[in-house]
């Protein structure tokens, strides 16, 4: 069968499985502040009441829930049958929750749908990246892998859309018809899979070199076998491979064991850090913020779809420019910015709202602090703000940077673990978070501030450069026990290295100084001198 070699549009054919989780984010943050949707699940003394703040909770934390276990299923999945097949696994279990989803009779059938649709989200988030950065050159492997959440901003823009065109129809078609579109992408995404090459480390592992070296002179050497790139890559996924066959079978337990167990942490609050900046809670309830700013019904959902937007179009800096930019000083003032707008949206809250029991609109209680006039203008403006300084940072970044992390044998179970964690306390912030502006109110946004003030020191004492390095020299990096600080970015030489404009020796004596201390490095050393 064809199949496709230009990465780019590799790329643009499996992110898509990164898209299914923006639309399920719209699906419901667009859905929930309908009429339609408050009457039909509604829990409450009045018919537009809706489903009680918990209740809520437990239908939006579903998704993620499901995504908890997906995500761990994963890493089992793609070791054992391939990255593509799993990716394809999840889209069939996509549809399968979409079905229910959209046929929910009730608020039970509604969350066993969002809980199968969360399988799915789970095992293509985590897989995607792996898939992605398995198969990238080196020097765009960060904008490959960093696509996955622009299409998951174009996702939620896209069904964000389609839910408020839809919510003038009439009746339950309202979220019924959306809820069944989130089927279209998940069923391209099963056929464009067929078209696109197997992951060449995957291959590798599994003794298949011959498609292994076809898959790297596909992509990496525009179909030259012999292209000094390919020839050098090649070795150096035969080198790792012999390095980790000396070294026992890989299991979970392995993550943990001395010589991985700072790699496994790093993934890990790498995903937990990500939802910990509060940026999922804003596309979830963003309604709700916005109501306390005194926005209502189309305003509102307008207003809220700005953010949408803005994260689209803030995160394409990122895609051209994280390579360059590296991994440590993206993250670092993401999350120095994004916590500025959190402590000033807590200032304005407090200062100059109003505690509103039944709910800034007398009916919705999330809504539990009325603001109005210039500083409500404020808290819309930091909303903004703060979606602009993720999109570019956090947002790609937490998605770039786990698959960089592992060696070869782990690297399917490690990013299925880091990923369950994203999804973990994204359940937790789901179900958290309506009854948390009902009881503390404002204090929510300092929670998050206090979050993003420690994951900056986190990361400037504990998160290595991998910007530019192979997979197999970021493997070689920590095994030499370099601090994360005195890491840095070597994009440009090797971009020189692909194009045939360096030697790949005078390459090698370039990375020299970060790795001598490599257990690897030194195998290939004492081999030379046999």
């Amino acid at each position: 069968m064809y199949q496709i070699g230009n990465i780019y549009f590799i790329t643009a054919i499996a992110v898509v499985g990164g898209g299914l989780f923006g639309f399920d984010i719209s699906s419901m943050s667009a859905i929930l502040g309908t009429d339609q949707y408050v009457r039909y699940f509604n829990q409450g003394p009045l018919d537009t009441s809706g489903p009680r703040p918990d209740v809520q909770g437990g239908i939006t934390a579903a998704m993620p829930g499901g995504s908890f276990i997906g995500a761990l299923c994963s890493g089992v999945l793609s070791d054992r049958l391939g990255r593509k097949t799993s990716i394809q696994i999840g889209t069939v279990i996509w549809c399968i929750g979409s079905i229910v989803v959209c046929a929910s009779q009730n608020i039970p059938m509604l969350i066993v749908g969002r809980f199968i649709n969360g399988l799915s989200v789970g095992i293509c988030s985590a897989q995607v990246p792996v898939y992605l950065s398995e198969l990238a050159p080196p020097s765009k492997r960060g904008r490959m892998v960093g696509t996955q959440q622009w299409a998951i901003t174009w996702g939620i823009l896209i069904m964000f859309y389609v839910s408020y065109g839809c919510s003038f129809m009439k009746g339950n078609a309202a979220f019924r018809v959306p809820w069944g579109l989130q089927m279209i992408p998940a069923i391209l995404l099963f056929f464009g899979l067929f078209f696109l090459p197997e992951s060449p480390r995957w291959l590798a592992r599994k003794d298949r070199w011959e498609e292994c070296h076809s898959v790297l002179a596909l992509v990496h050497g525009h179909g030259d076998p012999n292209s000094p790139f390919v020839m050098r890559e090649l070795q150096d996924i035969k080198d790792m491979c012999e390095f980790e066959r000396q070294n026992a079978d890989v299991t979970y337990l392995e993550l943990f064991k001395p010589n991985m167990i700072n790699r496994t942490h790093i993934g890990i609050f790498t995903q937990i850090w990500s939802q910990l900046t509060g940026m999922n809670v804003m596309m979830y309830y963003i309604t709700y913020v916005f109501g306390m700013a005194g926005l209502t019904g189309n305003t509102n959902l307008i207003s809220s779809s700005i953010q949408y937007v803005i994260n689209v179009f803030m995160t394409i800096p990122a895609l051209i420019y994280v390579d360059r930019w590296g991994r440590r000083p993206t993250l670092l003032i993401g999350a120095t910015l994004m916590s500025i707008f959190m402590y000033a949206n807590a200032g304005l809250l407090a200062t100059y709202g109003v505690y509103s029991p039944e709910g800034a609109d007398g009916h919705t209680k999330e809504e539990s602090t009325a603001i109005t006039g210039p500083p409500s203008k404020a808290v819309i403006a930091c909303t903004y703000l703060f979606v602009a300084s993720y999109a570019p940072t956090w947002g790609p970044v937490s998605w770039v940077y786990p698959p960089e992390l592992y060696p070869l044998r782990v690297r399917g179970k490690a990013v299925a673990l880091a990923t369950s964690s994203n999804w973990i306390f994204n359940f937790a912030l789901s179900y958290f978070v309506p009854p948390a502006f009902v009881n503390i109110q404002w204090r929510v946004y300092i929670i998050f501030g206090v979050f993003l003030t420690a994951m900056t020191i986190h990361v400037f004492f504990a998160f290595p450069e991998t910007a530019g390095k192979t997979l197999e020299e970021v493997e070689d990096m920590f095994l030499s026990g370099v601090p994360a600080w005195k890491t840095h970015v070597v994009t440009k030489s090797t971009l020189a290295l692909e194009r045939g404009e360096i030697d790949p020796e005078k390459f090698a004596a370039i990375h020299h100084s970060e790795m001598d201390n490599s257990p690897v490095r030194e195998q290939q050393t004492e081999e030379a001198k046999i």
